[in-house]
Order: structure tokens, then sequence, then C-alpha cells
């Protein structure tokens, strides 16, 4: 708050496909697709009418109890009907971290009702990003989103991201009767792109299993094409119990967001009385944030926007790995997803007071939009990119480098 306090704000006027215009009328290239999330590029009017039309007919209202209304209906059973998992329910919310709530409290809820109430303990993966509410800020796997805060949540742990042994020896420290689940991205995003190794999920699933373990994925930076398919754990064939989601399903237009879980873990709930699942928030369901999804997920569709980010993963890979031989670069990571993220040298950030806010604020004059992170710069462009955009943002983020590298010299 401090540091933006003390300079202009970078204020946003007008978006159309992949780019931005702020209100001294300069354009910029999206590169992170605003927060990971506008899949396909702004300005659709597609999403615009089928907002209108359904605020025009109902605006809102509340699906608490067996109240529903019919965009919320359409949107969950299209959305399940693309779930790897076997006879799935959808849980609408209205964005990502009201969706990892929903999906930690179900969790735990789920084996109290299955006469297991100590199952409460809930694992995640370092650099995992799961939202910023109570569950979400408490097993997320960055130090910096958690501290100061206390302990929000109890029975939380963090497992190296890469190790299946790591997380196997923690079920078995914390305990398999007392461990409910494990919380996983497909690919860790705003932790800085790093893409599993061969196998893993398949193991991790198997381990899950054996030990009683819920299995959840949180897609809600990857799914709907950002890894070209529906969820992302798709690319690596294995079937969670929960899925969350959010972002692209509406390309933000609207917010909205989500929980799919198996018919397993939907059983008590569903088939049994006595076990409601006391849980919900004011806009969950809301029939005008459903139907902008309903219409992105059609241009998603019709436009074959999940063929398209293979290209964009492919194309993106090709043109950001050139950075890899810059003096200022450590690592690049791509290759897997319409996503990269170039990592700077030890001896660039901690020697020669080099910063990624350096290279974001050089790219940014240039035209270009990335994220900053510590580390790393971040680049998630919409699905509607095309190969002179992407060039263009890898020689722009190239040229800042140069720039932030002359202010720096060693």
């Amino acid at each position: 708050m401090n540091a933006v306090s003390q300079k202009p704000k970078f204020v946003v006027s007008r978006a159309e496909g992949v780019w931005l215009w702020d209100e001294h009328g300069d354009r910029y290239l999206d590169g992170t697709a605003s927060l990971w999330y506008c899949h396909v590029g702004h300005g659709r009017s597609e999403i615009a009418d089928a907002v209108h039309q359904q605020l025009t007919t109902l605006d809102a209202y509340a699906v608490y109890g067996d109240f529903a209304n019919t965009p919320a209906l359409r949107l969950s059973e299209r959305l399940a009907s693309h779930a790897p998992m076997d006879n799935p329910r959808t849980i609408l919310t209205c964005g990502g971290g009201e969706a990892i709530e929903t999906a930690a409290k179900l969790a735990r809820k789920y084996w109290s009702v299955s006469g297991k109430p100590e199952k409460t303990h809930v694992i995640s993966r370092a650099g995992g990003y799961h939202g910023l509410h109570g569950f979400g800020t408490s097993i997320i796997g960055m130090e910096r989103f958690r501290s100061g805060y206390g302990e929000i949540v109890a029975d939380t742990s963090v497992v190296p991201y890469d190790s299946v042994r790591a997380l196997e020896d923690e079920i078995l420290r914390v305990g398999p009767e007392r461990t409910a689940a494990f919380f996983a991205e497909p690919v860790i995003g705003s932790g800085g792109v790093y893409a599993p190794p061969e196998g893993y999920f398949a193991a991790v699933a198997e381990l899950c299993r054996r030990y009683g373990v819920l299995f959840v994925v949180d897609s809600v930076i990857c799914g709907f094409g950002r890894l070209g398919d529906w969820f992302g754990i798709e690319r690596f064939g294995v079937r969670p119990d929960m899925i969350v989601f959010a972002k692209g399903v509406s390309s933000g237009y609207l917010p909205l967001g989500g929980v799919i879980t198996s018919g397993e873990v939907a059983e008590p709930f569903w088939e049994r009385s006595g076990n409601p699942f006391i849980h919900g928030t004011t806009y969950a369901g809301h029939p005008s944030c459903s139907a902008a999804a309903l219409a992105n997920l059609d241009i998603l569709e019709r436009e074959d926007l999940f063929g398209a980010a293979e290209e964009v993963e492919s194309q993106l890979d090709a043109a950001v790995r050139m950075l890899a031989e810059h003096p200022l670069v450590r690592e690049v990571r791509s290759g897997t997803g319409a996503m990269a993220a170039v990592e700077l040298t030890g001896e660039a950030l901690y020697e020669r007071g080099v910063t990624t806010a350096d290279v974001f604020a050089e790219a940014r004059s240039r035209g270009v939009i990335v994220r900053a992170i510590p580390r790393s710069l971040l680049v998630s462009p919409p699905l509607t990119v095309t190969w002179e955009h992407i060039d263009h943002l890898v020689s722009t983020l190239r040229a800042a480098l140069d720039a932030v590298e002359e202010r720096h010299p060693r």
C-alpha cells in the first residue's frame, strides 16, 4: 500500500482482444490475461449480450435450499459432464478463494459424516497458491502470504511440490487416520510455473487412495484451456475426488467459481438424510454470472480454444526459451500449458540489486504487461494470442531485461 501510494496509479480504461489501453490512450499487450483468467480475450460482445439478456429476465436470486435458476443448472450440468470423475456434482461459488473454502470444509465434513471426525488435517504443496481466504491462506505454499496473521486454520502442513515420498512421509507423520485431504494445482501457477515431474500425479492419486485421503485438484489457474483441457488435470491421466475451478470458466467477465465433487464424496449428503452441508454464500449460483460463463464456454468450444492452447503453448515455449541465455536469467520454465516463468539469477537479485519489479516496469513502459513475483516474471496470455503477439511480448521482455542490466552493471 505504501509503495503504490507514492506514485501515480496505472488506470486501465479500455480493453479489446489481447490489448489494454490506459487513461492516456497508450496501448499495452495483456501478457497475463489479467490475473490468469481472460482466456477468450477482452471485449467479447457475445458474453455482454448474454449477461444483458439475463439481467433483463432474472437479474439475481439466491439458490439456498431447493431454490435454483436455469443458467446455474445448465452451467452445473455442463461442467459436470466434462469432469474426470464418476457421477460428478457441482457446487457454484463466487470465485476461486471461496471455492477452496468450500472444498476444504466439505473434505472435513465428508469424513465427519462418514464416522471419522478426527480426519481434519489438510496437506498442500510448496509454491502452491490457493487464494487468500481463511483455508486458502492456511494451506498456501508461500510464506509471504501467511506471515503476520497467526494460525488461522489449524491442522495444515506443506510438503515439497515435486516429491511423492515427502507427501507419504507427511501422511504417515500426521497419521492417515487424521489426514483429510491433499490439495494440489496441476501446474503451480502464481508460485512460479512449476510443472510436476513425470508420473507425479499418478503416484499421488494412488497414494491418496491407499491411505484414504481425498485428492483435491485446484484448477483455478489451469482450467478451461490453460493446459489444453477442461480442468488441466486430464493431461496427467488421473481422477481426483474434487476439482476447484474459477477464472477461465467465465474469462473473468463476471465473478464465478465452484467445486466439482465425485459421486462418492457427494453420496453422504445427497443420498442419506440427516447430513446437511450447511454452507453457502449470497451470490453463489448467480444467474447473470452463470450466463456469462455459459457464453464464455460457448466461445471456448466454438473457436476450439482448447486446441489453440496447444499451439500457444508450443509457440510461447519456443519464444520464451530464447531468454534463457540472457545474463540476468537463471531459468525459463515453460512447455506445460500456455504459461511461462522467467526466473532471474541470484547474482542479479542479491548482489546487483535487480528486482523483478524493475523488469516489470521496463516492460510496461514499452507496452507489455507481465507479472512480477519475487524471483520471476510470469506470462499467461489470453488463448487468442497469435505468434506475432508472442514475438512482440518476448522481444519486449528482452528489451526490458537489457535496460535493467544496463542500469545494474556488475
